[in-house]
């Protein structure tokens, strides 16, 4: 076997199609049987540039008197397959004359697999888009439940040990009249109203520092002083009820519903934790809670009732009148007091 022979053998055993091109006119001189096979060229195509109408043969020609070597990506279609290859032109001079040795490599299926890969990790990209997506609207459902902290604690240990705090003050408000108005009124439009007052009152709260609770139909709670203690929880609740009450007359001047309401505000200790297996719920409970309750009670349309904690709190930055002395259900009679909205301390 001839050394050619050898050679050729070789070139085929590694899938390297080989030719040999004259450097005037881009004719082939030479063919490998790979490159045969890749290409078929027809008797008609017996140069480059009518083999590969699409190769820009200039820049092949401009690349290799700089350079003496090009390399390029060529795409052939076969039958309904494009082919790809990656080609390695060299410039060659021999005594017979300039040639330029054409060597390539089938890359179609190194393309195909960079095609699927490169879908793959967009649909990875894609689902971790929407997984990260439903962890951001989950972990914002949950902190509309509960404090950061407490869905912090929650988040790593997955329970939420319950805890003491002593002293916070507890907002109570009730609507005035609700009962009949829910009954009486479009449901859709008492449901959208309160969720409008609803939203402002969290706006307001989250200015004062207060943390919404819950809301239990036409009832909302707040406290200040939970989940970090301040030492201005009960200004912060009592500037949050004056907001309330100005709010809501401010906008009964511009609506046919009357939004009127009743709260109650009350110092002392409570107990936070996330109750519930399947349905999560942060809730309060402790004597400030009942009292801000029994309080509210107490409080005629559009007033704030306090205890006596409270208004010992407040007495140099407020306007606050004695209410008299009331039985309060499940505590001893009470001293009772009303915030006025002097304006005096608000912030």
């Amino acid at each position: 076997m001839s050394i050619a022979a050898i050679n050729e053998q070789l070139l085929r055993a590694i899938g390297v199609g080989v030719a040999l091109l004259d450097a005037d006119d881009f004719s082939f001189r030479f063919q490998n049987d790979t490159f045969v096979d890749w290409f078929a060229p027809q008797p008609e195509q017996d140069t480059l540039p009518k083999l590969l109408p699409e190769f820009d043969a200039k820049e092949l020609r401009e690349q290799l008197l700089a350079k003496k070597r090009f390399t390029a990506e060529l795409n052939f279609r076969k039958k309904r397959r494009t082919m790809i290859f990656a080609a390695d032109f060299t410039l060659t001079t021999e005594a017979e004359g300039a040639f330029i040795v054409l060597v390539c490599q089938n890359i179609s299926r190194i393309r195909e697999m960079e095609s699927m890969i490169d879908s793959y990790s967009m649909m990875v990209e894609r689902n971790t888009r929407e997984i990260k997506r439903e962890k951001e609207q989950v972990e914002k459902l949950l902190l509309n439940m509960m404090p950061r902290s407490v869905y912090e604690e929650f988040k790593t240990f997955g329970v939420v040990t319950p805890k003491l705090y002593d002293p916070v003050s507890v907002l109570m408000l009730d609507f005035v009249g609700f009962t009949e108005m829910a009954a009486s009124a479009d449901p859709s439009v008492t449901v959208s109203e309160l969720n409008d007052i609803y939203s402002a009152f969290d706006r307001i709260g989250e200015q004062f520092g207060c943390e919404r609770i819950k809301t239990i139909g036409d009832a909302y709670i707040t406290v200040a002083g939970l989940p970090d203690p301040t030492p201005d929880h009960s200004r912060a609740v009592a500037n949050t009820a004056l907001r309330f009450i100005r709010y809501l007359d401010r906008r009964n001047q511009g609506h046919p519903n009357q939004w009127r309401c009743r709260i109650g505000i009350a110092s002392g200790s409570v107990v936070g934790s996330v109750v519930g297996i399947q349905k999560y719920v942060y809730d309060i409970f402790g004597p400030a809670v009942n009292l801000a309750s029994r309080l509210q009670e107490c409080s005629e349309a559009m007033e704030i009732t306090i205890n006596g904690p409270v208004k010992d709190a407040l007495n140099e930055q407020f306007l606050i009148e004695s209410g008299g002395t009331r039985k309060i259900r499940g505590f001893d009679d009470q001293d009772i007091y009303k915030i006025r909205d002097s304006r005096k301390g608000v912030l």
